[in-house]
């Protein structure tokens, strides 16, 4: 559990360090504050810490209780999105909702509610995990009914994050293997599909095969991002004397963030980052097999799973693995949306942590009283 706490303070510290450098520029031309992006954050750290906080202490358990009202309200949000002069739309997305001064992205609620209500359903029907219906049909309809509202938003990336934790999770829950590839053919396929029909997508799929043939346009920000990584090299440039920061990288305090902690940081600070989310990935794992229950369990591999699937694609698309998706690096990336929804997800693993201690030591005790009794 400490470990896990430890990681996570390193990759928020390093996010707002990170954060100062790369959103200087922007704040100071757009806001007439460099740090106008840091306070916004700053206040997005504080909710975060104490949903996290509040997550930590409220018995993991509560949640199954909670798991339908989440999935409502998330639905419900995810609807609000849609409707012309609620949603707000930027780029061509209709993503937040705003109230009064704020604006969230009901979506980040939705990675969370999913897996919840996925974790419920599959240990409350646990004996019927094999069932077609129980163990698949079902389940992936709750699944499905996510993956369209935050498809035609449209935000792929999400769609794409929430589909891979869904499935996986199913698979956990002990749903068949040959059901659930006959289901993930059908779903990219569909995928697909959409994506053909989808004139601006299509074209940064085609951007990410010919990126040379698009620099200019759809590929621009991705040739940027590689070559930040290889302006930093090995040792970086030195911390706040990233060039690409300069407008030249759209997205610098945000998806692409980290390709200016290439630049500045250089191959070693890349892989600090990359270390970290391992070590996130093993701490998170470990506690969830740990955990007192098969719902705990589940619930603690679909936050897991979120948090560092969320950072393979990021860090896959940043560095020219993946097609373009707008997806922040988490406790890195500027949004105070995904940062609350991060921490709330760390404070339910602290939670697990903290049941499957109190377990152990309980788990002696007997042992040490039935050891006594013997004697």
């Amino acid at each position: 559990m400490y470990i896990l706490i430890g990681i996570v303070l390193i990759l928020v510290t390093m996010g707002f360090i990170m954060l100062a450098s790369t959103s200087s520029v922007q704040g100071a031309s757009q806001f007439h504050d460099p740090r106008y992006f840091v306070k916004r954050q700053a206040v997005g750290l504080v909710v975060g810490a104490v949903v996290a906080l509040f997550a930590a202490r409220l018995d993991y358990r509560y949640w199954k209780t909670l798991a339908i009202p989440l999935a409502l309200g998330s639905v419900f949000l995810l609807v609000m999105v849609l409707i012309p002069g609620i949603g707000l739309t930027v780029k061509g997305s209709s993503r937040w909702l705003r109230a009064g001064p704020v604006t969230f992205q009901p979506s980040e609620l939705a990675k969370f509610s999913s897996l919840v209500l996925i974790a419920w359903w599959m240990a409350r029907f646990q004996r019927h995990a094999r069932e077609l219906r129980m163990g698949l049909v079902y389940p992936l309809g709750l699944l499905a009914l996510y993956l369209g509202l935050v498809f035609v938003e449209p935000d792929f990336g999400t769609t794409l994050l929430l589909a891979m934790v869904g499935m996986l999770l199913l698979f956990l829950g002990g749903a068949r293997v040959g059901s659930l590839a006959v289901a993930g053919a059908a779903g990219a396929a569909l995928f697909s599909l959409a994506i053909l029909r989808d004139p601006i997508r299509l074209r940064r799929i085609t951007a990410f095969l010919n990126p040379e043939q698009y620099a200019r346009n759809e590929a621009f920000q991705l040739l940027n991002a590689i070559y930040a990584f290889v302006v930093g090299g090995w040792r970086g440039v030195g911390f706040g004397q990233s060039l690409q920061k300069h407008f030249y990288l759209p997205e610098a305090h945000t998806d692409f963030i980290f390709a200016i902690i290439g630049e500045e940081l250089g191959m070693k600070g890349s892989l600090g980052i990359v270390v970290l989310f391992l070590g996130l990935f093993l701490c998170g794992m470990l506690i969830s097999h740990r955990a007192p229950d098969r719902f705990g369990q589940l619930l603690g591999c679909g936050c897991t799973l979120m948090l560092t699937l969320q950072a393979v694609i990021n860090m896959g698309v940043v560095t020219g693995s993946l097609p373009t998706k707008g997806l922040p690096l988490p406790f890195i990336s500027f949004g105070g949306s995904s940062l609350v929804a991060s921490m709330a997800m760390v404070g339910v693993l602290i939670n697990l942590a903290r049941h499957a201690s109190a377990e152990e030591a309980d788990r002696d005790a007997q042992c040490i009283r039935d050891a006594a009794r013997r004697l």
